[in-house]
């Protein structure tokens, strides 16, 4: 008999499930995730087509050609803002394929998240409470993925 990895893993909606209720519910909201994906590459590609208006409409205003700093940071921005649904999807295809939630790429993406805060910030119009809640949950989040990234000392020693 094979041997199937996933035995192995967490499952946290199995459609395999004693309960046929329960078990139906599963397969139910493993159809949403699917549709959520449809959706979310449907979000992603018009994500792009914004990334390209906004640089074309940035580009064409006077002076032509030209982006002043301010103009960069609003198409990193825009930029950013579809890497990150990237990273949402890539969560919802991960946990399509094994059926395990994956906790330490949505950290990673929270993380890419107040990446993109802190590179669109006006620090000049903020309160200095906002800025530190922003490192402080940059800090967390950093301390939390390295945290995820450690090997149990048992695996380690293997």
């Amino acid at each position: 008999m094979a041997h199937d990895p996933r035995d192995e893993l967490h499952q946290e909606l199995p459609t395999d499930h004693p309960d046929t209720l329960i078990s139906a519910m599963h397969r139910v909201i493993q159809w949403a995730v699917k549709v959520l994906a449809a959706l979310m590459v449907m979000v992603i590609l018009l994500g792009v087509a914004d990334v390209v208006y906004v640089l074309y409409q940035k580009l064409v205003e006077p002076p032509m050609f030209l982006l002043d700093v301010n103009d960069i940071f609003y198409v990193f921005g825009a930029f950013m803002v579809v890497l990150i649904a990237i990273e949402i999807f890539i969560n919802i295809r991960l946990y399509l394929g094994s059926h395990v939630f994956p906790v330490k790429l949505v950290v990673a993406t929270a993380l890419m998240a107040i990446a993109r805060k802190i590179i669109i910030l006006d620090v000049e119009k903020l309160s200095y409470q906002y800025v530190l809640a922003i490192g402080v949950t940059l800090l967390a989040l950093g301390i939390t993925y390295w945290l995820l990234t450690l090997k149990p000392a048992a695996q380690s020693e293997h």
